[in-house]
């Protein structure tokens, strides 16, 4: 049995106790992350490639870290909402964000007052696929005003000024600027229509009541291979593999230096050990390198990553660079 002596104040060794006993916990929470489920918050609307490729990684990161890994969509603001929503949570692992070019490239620049830091705020885990954008007009509009190609409808957007409304996933998002950048360099008017992500827009625009967007390629493929959309181009600097008869919109209508690419990745809040963003990143490379992940992505026409949050850090300031000249020459601006 110990002997204190009653020379020795009991406080000071209660005090100690109490904080080996704080330790030694805390110590053993960071070594046994996951201990809960994980969430991953999808700044838009189901349905759009965002939210496809945050729910086609998901499965195989919660097999991995032997708890779930579950989607929280936060539509709204052009992304900035749900990146508002994680820039402002604890760095404990437990929620992370599926980003976008929009939010961690366009939005810095494109709006006035933005919620988050896109840099400061956010500690970069890996970037999961780059897509390119594909323009989809409504298949019977085509059909009816024998739109065939991208040459076909700028001929008519020219000749019906004020009828066009472009459907977007939100403003600052890359299918956003994709559109003001093809006005700009076509001297075209649309109305553009912002919508909470991909999904809802596409469905608008399939029924008739949008005319155009600039979607990303996975979330529009299906309604194209249905028929309901018609692909006019793509709008990367190189033909998809995905789609390889659809020319670029630099090949079919003339205009140079035409791209607009996006790309989706995993961040977290910054504070976040760097023991789980490095776990979280050798997953998620694990999982996009498997046979079916790919085959699975190349239908969909993404093209997986997987880097390092070194090399995801250096490509999203690369991209903060370029957009804010692309909104600059648009003159785009959301307050």
């Amino acid at each position: 049995m110990l002997h204190i002596p009653r020379s020795i104040s009991r406080r000071p060794l209660l005090a100690v106790a109490a904080a080996m006993a704080f330790l030694v916990p805390a110590a053993y929470a960071q070594t046994a992350w996951p201990s809960k489920p994980v969430k991953i918050v999808v700044p838009f609307a189901p349905g759009g490639t965002t939210d496809i490729l945050a729910r086609a990684i998901a499965p195989d990161l919660s097999k991995a870290f032997g708890q779930q890994f579950v989607i929280e969509n936060k539509g709204g603001a052009g992304g900035n909402l749900g990146a508002e929503i994680v820039a402002k949570s604890a760095g404990d692992g437990y929620t992370l964000l599926m980003g976008t070019v929009g939010t961690h490239g366009i939005n810095r620049a494109l709006y006035a007052k933005l919620p988050y830091d896109p840099f400061k705020d956010f500690v970069p885990i890996t970037l999961v696929a780059g897509v390119p954008n594909v323009m989809v007009v409504n298949a019977e509009k085509a059909a009816a005003n024998k739109i065939n190609s991208v040459k076909d409808f700028i001929q008519y957007a020219k000749a019906n000024p004020g009828k066009l409304n472009m459907a977007s996933s939100g403003n600052g998002t890359s299918i956003h600027l994709a559109g003001e950048l093809f006005k700009t360099q076509t001297g075209i008017f649309m109305a553009h229509i912002p919508y909470r992500g991909s999904g809802p827009a596409l469905l608008d625009l399939a029924g008739g009541s949008m005319d155009v967007m600039f979607d990303n390629l996975p979330s529009a493929m299906q309604l194209i291979k249905a028929g309901k959309l018609k692909a006019l181009a793509v709008t990367s600097s190189q033909r998809s593999a995905a789609i390889p008869e659809l020319p670029t919109v630099e090949e079919a209508a003339g205009l140079k230096g035409f791209e607009a690419s996006s790309w989706f990745g995993l961040l977290a809040p910054a504070g976040t050990p760097a023991d789980v963003v490095n776990r979280i990143q050798q997953e998620v490379a694990k999982s996009l390198a498997t046979p079916a992940m790919k085959e699975r992505l190349a239908t969909l026409g993404a093209i997986p990553s997987g880097n390092t949050p070194a090399q995801f850090a250096t490509l999203i300031d690369s991209e903060h660079k370029k957009w804010a000249e692309v909104v600059k020459a648009s003159g785009a601006k959301v307050d």
